[in-house]
């Protein structure tokens, strides 16, 4: 029986979330393609990104391809590379750019890079999925986050996601293609300082910060026939983070 295939962006590190969905999506029958730019985790990470590892991992059931987002041909140019292995049924986009300053430190070039990457290359991506789902449909799932205050350019440009995703699930609904956008809250895949992981765990009803497999069971949920009747949605599934 052929598996069905998703589309996994930003899967540069093996601890990220990306590579959580990834490891779960398999585990459930899927074939994942993962694209990643190893120039911007070495920019923003310390380079160790442990995605040869992964694929051992994941076998004959992934395959990576680098494509730098930032770039306006880029989602053209993953589907190229996808060109003989079938139409792809779901696309989940956790990829991002991700550099911290306010409205006073935020660079015209950063603020640029960010919507290019983050709010572009989604629409884009999300275009090139629509052209190519198979005849019974697919899913869309785009993580995002409220993180604005002193993370300007990366929460205006998740925000703008946000419309885009939605918009989605109206204009793409006929394809059979539904589409939600997923804020995890904070998730510890080893960005976090001692002080910010006391201080996201001290917001945490649950006690405790999500993990990876924690959002990949739901992205699990949306992207298969269970998840059918959902679309439209900003979904908050953060361990009661932003409860009030």
């Amino acid at each position: 029986m052929t598996r069905p295939l998703a589309i996994i962006t930003g899967v540069g590190r093996a601890a990220g979330i990306g590579a959580g969905i990834a490891r779960t999506l398999v585990a459930d029958g899927w074939d994942v393609v993962l694209s990643h730019w190893t120039p911007y985790d070495e920019r923003v990470n310390d380079g160790s990104t442990g995605l040869a590892g992964l694929l051992a991992e994941l076998g004959e059931h992934a395959i990576a391809i680098p494509v730098d987002l930032e770039r306006s041909d880029a989602a053209a140019t993953l589907f190229a590379a996808l060109k003989g292995r079938g139409a792809a049924s779901a696309l989940v986009l956790s990829h991002a750019e991700s550099v911290d300053s306010g409205i006073l430190d935020t660079t015209i070039e950063s603020f640029d890079r960010h919507f290019a990457v983050n709010t572009r290359a989604s629409w884009l991506l999300i275009a090139e999925f629509a052209r190519q789902v198979p005849a019974d449909g697919g899913a869309i799932v785009a993580l995002t986050s409220d993180h604005t205050t002193f993370n300007l350019p990366y929460g205006a440009s998740k925000g703008a996601l946000d419309r885009i995703v939605i918009a989605a699930a109206r204009e793409l609904g006929h394809l059979g293609i539904r589409s939600n956008a997923l804020n995890p809250g904070p998730v510890d895949t080893g960005w976090m300082t001692d002080a910010v992981r006391a201080s996201a765990i001290e917001r945490q009803p649950t006690g405790r910060l999500g993990t990876p497999a924690d959002v990949a069971d739901l992205v699990a949920f949306l992207v298969s026939l269970k998840g059918r009747w959902v679309t439209g949605q900003l979904l908050y599934a953060d361990g009661g983070f932003a409860a009030p």
